[in-house]
């Protein structure tokens, strides 16, 4: 069985908020350049590879095949790399948040429209239950898509044979709440202290930055995600993301 809560934290004064946002911006700015560089001649090196590709199938070599399998596996590191500068760019770039006032029932179902397929595909069936007299929040919409989008794909392939994830919406004490819930096998306690940690992952290849920028941005939002887990149990594992009223 998994819970999970979520609790508001105080929000930073004024100024300590300014303070903490100018020094973010700086480190993001230089970070997102150094990750720019290094896309730049991966770019180049991935055309270069398929072109590469292109030629050695018109050759008639005896090793034509062992030469196609070694590039294939070049090709495959650097979409590796490719991802992982994309992950991180996606992380350095949460700063200042575009807000509107928006209703998280809307932006839930929206996305349920648009990732059902995808689900579906993987055996997975989405199940929305949303609270008819929720609150509008103040919300950067395009992050919050991101939010959503980072949690599904997570949760695709915590259940490879397939499975259920609920969507549910409330609201209570002047918070909004979105709790994500499956019927996968759960997290390891080991793991799940961790899952928030920049760069850990516990899949071969993963960037460790998903769940990361999942958590970046609901802290940028003044709120809290959490989640409980204990595997080996039919589980739930719900993560709460809570939002001040407009």
């Amino acid at each position: 069985m998994t819970r999970s809560s979520a609790i508001n934290e105080s929000p930073l004064s004024a100024e300590e908020r300014e303070k903490f946002e100018a020094q973010y911006s700086e480190i993001a700015t230089l970070a997102g350049g150094l990750a720019h560089e290094i896309k730049n001649p991966l770019s180049t090196m991935s055309m270069n590879l398929e072109l590469l590709t292109e030629d050695l199938e018109t050759l008639d070599v005896p090793a034509k095949h062992r030469m196609l399998k070694k590039v294939e596996s070049v090709q495959k590191e650097c979409k590796h790399l490719q991802d992982i500068l994309d992950a991180f760019l996606q992380f350095a770039r949460v700063g200042k948040l575009a807000l509107s006032a928006s209703n998280l029932n809307d932006l839930v179902s929206d996305f349920i429209d648009f990732f059902r397929p995808q689900a579906r595909e993987a055996s997975i069936e989405i199940s929305p239950h949303f609270d008819a007299d929720l609150p509008q929040v103040q919300v950067d919409q395009a992050l919050f898509r991101q939010v959503l989008m980072n949690l599904a794909l997570n949760v695709i392939q915590a259940m490879p044979d397939g499975g259920l994830i609920e969507l549910q919406t409330s609201h209570k004490d002047g918070m909004v709440y979105l709790d994500i819930i499956d019927n996968g096998k759960g997290i390891d306690e080991k793991v799940k202290s961790r899952i928030f940690e920049t760069f850990f992952s516990t899949k071969p290849g993963g960037s460790g930055l998903g769940l990361p920028t999942v958590k970046k941005i609901i802290d940028a939002h003044h709120g809290k995600i959490e989640c409980e887990s204990e595997q080996g149990e039919e589980p739930v594992s719900p993560f709460h993301f809570p939002f001040a009223e407009v």
